[in-house]
């Protein structure tokens, strides 16, 4: 699968997406290890704390069909540069994939590549063990 038609992908997705308030529209283009693509688009909510990312988005279409290894992530908006996922949904990919390369684009075709561990370092960092006493 390439960059190119991961992006492809994000884009078709990110025209569907709902942002009456913003107008701020986001597709993304999820890769599983298998080579299934998922797509999600941004779903804009009048309170805005409920709003769906699309990141998100494509993460609950993967495991609702079972798909829960991913290799790729392609994150599409109009901005004048390319955008990367929020804090939230950093955390979310992470939960699969710490290591998962990231691809965002424009629609004017410019785009950037990183690691999901360049934009969330120590995404797990032990979170759930216990605290001791020292």
């Amino acid at each position: 699968m390439s960059r190119k038609s991961l992006i492809d992908a994000a884009s078709r997705a990110r025209v569907r997406a709902y942002a009456p308030y913003s107008k701020f529209f986001v597709g993304a283009a999820l890769l599983t290890k298998s080579g299934k693509i998922f797509a999600g688009c941004n779903v804009e909510n009048i309170s805005l704390g409920l709003t769906i990312c699309a990141e998100r988005a494509a993460v609950a279409a993967a495991v609702a069909d079972g798909e829960k290894e991913f290799a790729a992530i392609a994150v599409v908006t109009d901005f004048r540069e390319p955008v990367f996922p929020c804090g939230a949904c950093r955390q979310v990919l992470a939960e699969f994939n710490p290591e998962l390369e990231v691809v965002t684009a424009t629609t004017q075709g410019r785009s950037e590549t990183v690691s999901l561990a360049e934009l969330l370092p120590r995404s797990s960092q032990k979170i759930l063990e216990p605290v001791r006493n020292v």
